[in-house]
């Protein structure tokens, strides 16, 4: 297992970024404590890992929210884009503590009012995510703010809602990256040089 922040643009571990060296391992020390492994859930042979321990600590949950903080400052996004479900439990507190509007990112069918779908391909079929149409401004730089980065397929299909809708994207920030399942490499066509923040990688 290995932890680290890397970047989409360098692959390269942080450093004088502010997530680098004795703090960032501590950092990851503390938030990793708190993701709790569920075996054989949802189905055999899939090890969850499960953050609800982590959310339920106010010492974890807050050096959470102030990272994923410090990153919406650092790569000065206008926007947080919370993706359905976790990313909005991580999200909101971001963008209040980064002083900047949020968004939530939903399936289909589940906001009222004028909407931009956008379509993905799942193992088996597709699904669909939704954004309202008016809110994200021509020119506001976003942050795309999600639990974990598995496959990427998500978190793809918001990039692109996002530019439908006008917005520049800042960049992608996940507490946990699933290295092994490669939705870095899924993502970084559509990135576009825009940085991918992992807290933790495994």
């Amino acid at each position: 297992m290995s932890a680290g922040t890397t970047s989409a643009a360098t692959g390269e571990p942080g450093g004088a970024d502010g997530f680098g060296g004795h703090a960032a391992e501590e950092l990851r020390g503390l938030l990793l404590s708190r993701i709790q492994d569920v075996p054989d859930y949802p189905k055999p042979g899939v090890m969850f890992k499960d953050i609800t321990p982590l959310l339920a600590d106010p010492a974890a949950f807050t050096a959470l929210t102030d990272a994923l903080a410090t990153l919406a400052a650092r790569h000065r996004a206008d926007k947080v884009v919370g993706l359905e479900a976790r990313g909005f439990i991580l999200g909101a507190p971001a963008a209040v503590r980064a002083g900047i509007g949020f968004v939530p990112v939903r399936k289909a069918g589940k906001l009222p009012g004028a909407t931009l779908g956008q379509a993905y391909d799942l193992e088996y079929g597709t699904a669909e995510i939704e954004i309202h149409a008016d809110a994200l401004a021509p020119g506001d730089r976003v942050l795309v703010i999600d639990d974990v980065l598995a496959t990427g397929g998500t978190a793809e299909a918001s990039l692109q809602l996002i530019r439908r809708a006008g917005a520049q994207v800042a960049g992608v920030a996940v507490l946990l990256e699933l290295g092994f399942l490669q939705g870095r490499s899924r993502l970084l066509g559509s990135l576009d040089s825009a940085p991918l923040e992992a807290l933790i990688t495994i």
